[in-house]
């Protein structure tokens, strides 16, 4: 390279190659040195701004982080806000609404751009929140949580109500004081903060509580909750517009009573309530009446009826005399019939003497034909009737002896055909135990026990397939002779003799 050049020809590019020139003591920066370098002067120059501007692409990540921006009529600042510090939000974002905010300015360097991160957000007063308490009042009116088919009555008598509020206010002494006053109840209080940071997640977490509480369990469930808070600025009653506060007091399973603020005040919780009370006091008065007009208006009520039974008792009583005055006597009422008895009494006496005449001359006009001589004669007419009739002995003797013969034949046949027959005749029948036949070798293993019958009886008997050894029979030494009666000499037996028996 030529050294005639100047500095000023190198710094224009004259060269090719990135030289250093005499005198030349700056070394060229990195990407990420430059962009350290700017980070740092940024950091350290605005360290802590508050920007005020209007959310635009708000957006929570699932990390919990959010990235939102910032703008005006001019220009637009990226913001970012870490997972602790969007946990402590008092409220909501939502794109639209105006708010300032607090951090720090510094860069990004993956993106060569700059952006804020905040640490604190802040509605751009009451009127950003009143823009915020509209939206989301329109919101939940537009999926019906508003609406008023969804209210349920309140119970006339609840004998356990519930209160969410402050355990340290002035709230719940006003409203256990009226209570006490009007109609002494059973009071559960469900300790929460009723404004700052965490508010409005204590309250919903206690509404779903109250919600969520079975019968029969350690505490007894109310019949009535009460959402309680004293008066405050729109700021203070905040928490009671939190969307999951409303949506706690919208879908609880129990009548709910919103007594947030004075009677002025109105928070998206009056609106999702069953009733809105003016005061929390007035909410006391509306969850039970007066114990003593109760009572009044009860022993009205009773003294009422009792006169309203004693009127219609009376009025009965008239009603009943007039009628009996009215009706004929007993005894008049009954003598035509006792006359009627009488009547047929006598004709009864006097129908039975005829009955008994007429029976009478049929029985004697009968009695001439039953005396002893004419029966007598009736009785020997039959006999000779009977003895004219001669019938041959043989006529009866014959059928009897046929009936006989064939008696004999069928009783032969019958002795033929018995399986009893042929055990006289040493024969032996087998059958299982079930009395089932056994008619072969086959059936009888199979049976493995049987009986076996004989003429004078049966026994049991195990039947095996294996062969049984037969016993040895000693043969005979000498045969018996006949001695001759003559001679004395022995005779062997006369095989062809008979036996007689």
């Amino acid at each position: 390279m030529d050294d005639s050049l100047s500095l000023d020809e190198k710094l224009l590019g004259g060269g090719l190659l990135a030289e250093s020139g005499a005198g030349d003591n700056a070394a060229p920066l990195s990407v990420s040195e430059i962009s350290g370098s700017l980070k740092r002067v940024v950091e350290d120059r605005f360290g802590y701004v508050r920007i005020r501007g209007e959310i635009s692409g708000y957006k929570r990540a699932a990390s919990g982080h959010v990235y939102l921006a910032l703008k005006d009529d001019k220009a637009l600042l990226d913001g970012v806000m870490w997972k602790g510090n969007a946990g402590r939000l008092p409220f909501q974002p939502e794109d639209g609404i105006e708010v300032v905010v607090s951090g720090k300015l510094t860069t990004y360097p993956g993106r060569s751009k700059y952006q804020v991160v905040i640490e604190k957000m802040e509605l751009a007063g009451e009127g950003a929140l009143m823009q915020l308490f509209e939206k989301l009042k329109a919101k939940l009116q537009g999926e019906g949580l508003f609406d008023q088919d969804r209210k349920r009555p309140i119970p006339f008598l609840p004998k356990t109500i519930g209160v969410v509020t402050s355990p340290t206010g002035s709230v719940i002494r006003d409203i256990l004081h009226r209570l006490a006053d009007r109609c002494p109840s059973h009071v559960i209080v469900w300790p929460v903060l009723v404004q700052g940071e965490g508010a409005a997640k204590q309250i919903a977490a206690a509404i779903n509580g109250f919600s969520n509480m079975e019968d029969g369990g350690a505490l007894v469930r109310p019949d009535l909750v009460i959402v309680a808070r004293g008066g405050g600025s729109i700021e203070d009653l905040w928490s009671f517009n939190e969307e999951e506060v409303v949506r706690a007091v919208a879908n609880c399973s129990i009548p709910v009573i919103s007594a947030v603020g004075h009677e002025t005040d109105t928070t998206l919780c009056d609106f999702a309530a069953d009733l809105r009370a003016p005061t929390p006091t007035a909410a006391a008065e509306m969850a039970v009446p007066v114990r003593a007009e109760w009572l009044a208006s009860l022993s009205e009520t009773k003294a009422r009826m009792a006169r309203s039974v004693q009127r219609g008792f009376a009025t009965a009583q008239e009603r009943l005399e007039a009628q009996r005055r009215l009706m004929p006597a007993l005894t008049d009422l009954l003598r035509p019939h006792q006359q009627r008895v009488d009547e047929l009494s006598d004709g009864m006496k006097y129908a039975m003497g005829q009955n008994v005449a007429q029976a009478r001359s049929r029985f004697s006009a009968s009695e001439g034909a039953l005396r002893p001589a004419m029966l007598r004669q009736r009785l020997d007419a039959a006999q000779g009737r009977l003895d004219r009739l001669d019938l041959p002995v043989t006529l009866v003797k014959r059928p009897l002896e046929d009936a006989r013969q064939r008696l004999d034949s069928l009783w032969r046949l019958a002795q033929q055909v018995s399986p009893d027959g042929p055990l006289k005749r040493g024969y032996a029948r087998v059958s299982a135990l079930d009395h089932s036949f056994i008619g072969s070798r086959e059936a009888a293993i199979a049976a493995g026990a049987v009986n076996l019958h004989f003429y004078d009886g049966k026994v049991a008997a195990q039947i095996t397939d294996e062969p049984v050894a037969s016993p040895k029979v000693t043969p005979k030494t000498t045969m018996p002779t006949a001695k001759s009666s003559a001679t004395g000499i022995k005779k062997p037996p006369d095989d062809r003799q008979q036996d007689l028996f």
